[in-house]
This record gives structure tokens, C-alpha cells and sequence, in this order.
């Protein structure tokens, strides 16, 4: 876009740059125009007069887009009439009707050559798969952005635009999503429900059927700006500061997909949001906190307890095991792990826990865990570890620390020493 824009920067279009700029000014203009109150504030204080003028106000300010659409339109039109040309580029012919309602087309032919349906899905290349996902992605924030607060089904909107476009594709639509622009758009001028769309299909049928010629006279400047000034007030840049003041990090992703979507494509730019958050997410899931103490037992016997705070999975356990085996070595005396924030493990957590029982077993180095959920202990269980010791209570960790030596846990599975502690 921006390589595009410099080298057709000299080519550039006065007469369209005045009139977009000017309808911009006059579109922020009207929407201040719409929060003008005459009289008191409350309404049923106000005399007829007063709710005839506000409400005469607040109509203009909601319809303006309408309204500086059909006035450029008109301009437009009488420019023609008087001088002949029009120096602002229009919209210019549509068709008028409604296209024909029909299975969508399963294979096509292009300078005589044919083309079959999956000649068709090769040529649209990686299109196929980022465009349901930028819909969706698209879709999704337009909801979160005209939510206010309210829950958004992330499932029910998928089902949607799934529907949308099999319906769309028998009438040879482009693919539909839930556009942000038009969105803003209808948010700035009074759309609140979903109802909305009703009217909006009404009209767009009723114009294709009847009023395409007037379209013809609509500047395309004109249509820029009438989205331009709605789009601007989605840029929420009073979130940045609450997210500087809360974590900082987070600006990361939202930052890097805002200058990739003006330096690259659309697509592009989302998708490197979406890849800098799923390194986020992975690296946090890869480095969970682990609090280290070192406590004595109603048995007077020293033991160093750490505690993770999350699951054990496939990114994390590695370093949980490297920072247990180097805590252990250091301090020589029992180890517990507390399990209690432990709610899942996968096979690889399996297998790191065998072999760092293994290794505290070759160092005569007793390892319990504690209050490790059932679910959890059936995954470990799995690779059959030796030396595999579950406790839940202090009274069973005394029992361990004071009745079995590291001699005696060699040889001993978790069942064994379950049965002992019963």
C-alpha cells in the first residue's frame, strides 16, 4: 500500500482530495452536532419547541452519512448537467437487478482452458485458509468492539458466517464477513440490534431494483470519507495507557499487528499479531513460577518444598525439572514437590518425572509429591516410574521422612509405599 502510494503520489487527484477532506470535516462536525441539547437536561422539562428542535438536531447528526451522501450525489449530478464532466471520480454504472439464485459454480473456463474444482482452490492458494480465518478474526473483534462488556459466542458467530457465505455463494457474492468499517458506520448512525441488518438488505434489494442509475453520480471520495470518519473514533488509544500501567508486555502484540497491517497486507499483519501472542502465551506456559522454601517436619527432619503454580506440560516441565534437580543438588536433603496447582500432565511430563525419580534415586536423594490429584498420578503412572511417591497429609510426610531411609525407598513404587503409609 504504502510502496503503491509513493510512486502515485504525483498522480494524485485535487479535486477528490478536496472533496474527501471537506466531507470528513463536515462528518465530524455533524456527529458533534448530535450531542446538542436546547433547554434542560432532563426532557420532560423541555417545552415542545425545545424536543421538536433537539430531536430535529439529533436526526441530523445520526443520518449525516446519508444525508452528505445524497448532497455530494446531487452535486455531483448538477456539476455534469452544467459543465459536462464531473472532476471527481463516481461510482459510475452498476447493473441493476439482482443476480440469479444458483448452485455456486464447480468449475470454470478462462481463455479457453477449464478449469476444474480443485484447479480452482489451487489457485487461490494460501487465500483459501487466511480468509475464513481473517473473517472470523474480523468478526470477533467487531463483536468485542460494539459488545460493552456483553459475552461474545465466539462458536455461534463462526456458525453465522459459515451460513452467510453458502448462502452468498448461490448468489455469487463475494465471501461476507462482518465488515469493521460498515459496522462503524452503522454504529455512528444509530444502529444498536442486530434488526439493523433487515433494513439494511431491504434497502440495498429496493436499490438494486430501482435506483442503480442514481448511484451512478455518488464520488467514491465521498464514500471514503463517510468511512474514514467512522472508523477513526474504533482506534481506542486510551487503552494503551491502562495496558502500560497494568503489563507492559502486552503492548507487544497489539503494537506490531497495528504497524504490520500498514506496512503489509492485511492478513500478513494479523497474522504476525496472532504468532507474537501464541510466543507469549508459549513462553509463560514454558516459565511457571516456582516458589522454593525450605521446611522442617513435626519430625524435626529438614526438606526443601517447591511449589509450581501451574500444570505440568510438554513447554514447562523441562524447566521445572532442570531447576528441582539444581535446588536438590545444591541443598542434599529430601525434596517435596507441592501438586496442588497441578491440575494436568501429558506423556512428556510423564517421562521427565521417570527420569528425575531415576535420578534422585541414584543419588539416595528421597522425592515425594504431594497432594497430587488422581488424574494427574494415572498420566504418571503410565510410564510405570520406580521410587514414585504420592503423600496428602503432614502425617504421612513424617511417616516417609523419619521410617524410610533412601536405602528402603529403592525398590518401592508408589503402590508400595501407599500401602505402608495405610
Amino acid at each position: 500500500m504504502w510502496y503503491n502510494l509513493s510512486q502515485d503520489i504525483q498522480n494524485i487527484n485535487y479535486s477528490d482530495l478536496t472533496l474527501g477532506v471537506t466531507c470528513i470535516i463536515i462528518l465530524l462536525s455533524m456527529r458533534m452536532l448530535g450531542e446538542i441539547r436546547i433547554g434542560p437536561e432532563e426532557e420532560v422539562l423541555c417545552t415542545p419547541m425545545q424536543k421538536l428542535v433537539n430531536k430535529t438536531i439529533w436526526l441530523i447528526g445520526t443520518s449525516r452519512n446519508s444525508i452528505i451522501v445524497v448532497i455530494s450525489g446531487v452535486y455531483a449530478y448538477y456539476v455534469q448537467v452544467q459543465y459536462g464532466e464531473i472532476p471527481f471520480k463516481v461510482i459510475g454504472y452498476i447493473p441493476p437487478g439482482l443476480p440469479d439464485f444458483k448452485l455456486p459454480p464447480f468449475s470454470t473456463v478462462q481463455n479457453n482452458i477449464t478449469y476444474n474444482f480443485f484447479d480452482m482452490c489451487n489457485g487461490m492458494g494460501q487465500g483459501i485458509f487466511v480468509l475464513p480465518l481473517i473473517a472470523l478474526l474480523e468478526n470477533i473483534a467487531i463483536c468485542k468492539a460494539f459488545a460493552n462488556g456483553k459475552t461474545v459466542d465466539a462458536t455461534q458467530e463462526l456458525i453465522a458466517i459459515g451460513l452467510c457465505n453458502i448462502g452468498n455463494s448461490m448468489m455469487q457474492s463475494f465471501p461476507g464477513s462482518g465488515s469493521l468499517s460498515r459496522s462503524a458506520v452503522n454504529n455512528s448512525s444509530g444502529v444498536r440490534t442486530p434488526l439493523g441488518g433487515l433494513y439494511t438488505g431491504a434497502l440495498v434489494i429496493i436499490a438494486l431494483l430501482f435506483f442503480t442509475p442514481c448511484f451512478y453520480y455518488i464520488p467514491k471520495a465521498v464514500l471514503a470519507a463517510v468511512i474514514i470518519a467512522a472508523v477513526v473514533f474504533m482506534v481506542e488509544v486510551r487503552v494503551v495507557k491502562p495496558i502500560w500501567r497494568s503489563k507492559k508486555s502486552d503492548l507487544i502484540p497489539g503494537v506490531a499487528t497495528f504497524i504490520a497491517c500498514l506496512l503489509l497486507h492485511l492478513e500478513i499483519g494479523i497474522l504476525i499479531g496472532i504468532g507474537l501472542n501464541l510466543i507469549s502465551i508459549l513462553y509463560h506456559a514454558a516459565r511457571p513460577k516456582i516458589s522454593i522454601d525450605i521446611h522442617k517436619s513435626r519430625g524435626g527432619v529438614e526438606y526443601l518444598l517447591l511449589t509450581p503454580d501451574r500444570c505440568l506440560i510438554f513447554p514447562s516441565v523441562d524447566y521445572v525439572s532442570a531447576l528441582v534437580t539444581k535446588h536438590s543438588v545444591k541443598r542434599g536433603i529430601p525434596v517435596v514437590i507441592d501438586c496442588s496447582h497441578i491440575y494436568g500432565a501429558d506423556f512428556t511430563a510423564a517421562k521427565v518425572i521417570e527420569i528425575l525419580t531415576q535420578d534422585f534415586s541414584k543419588r539416595k536423594q528421597p522425592l515425594f509429591f504431594y497432594n497430587l490429584k488422581p488424574s494427574v498420578v494415572a498420566v504418571f503412572e503410565g510410564v510405570q516410574p520406580k521410587d514414585f511417591v504420592v503423600y496428602y497429609n503432614d502425617h504421612q510426610l513424617d511417616h516417609l521422612l523419619l521410617t524410610h531411609t533412601v536405602a528402603t525407598l529403592q525398590g518401592k513404587n508408589f503402590k508400595t509405599l501407599g500401602n505402608d503409609l495405610k
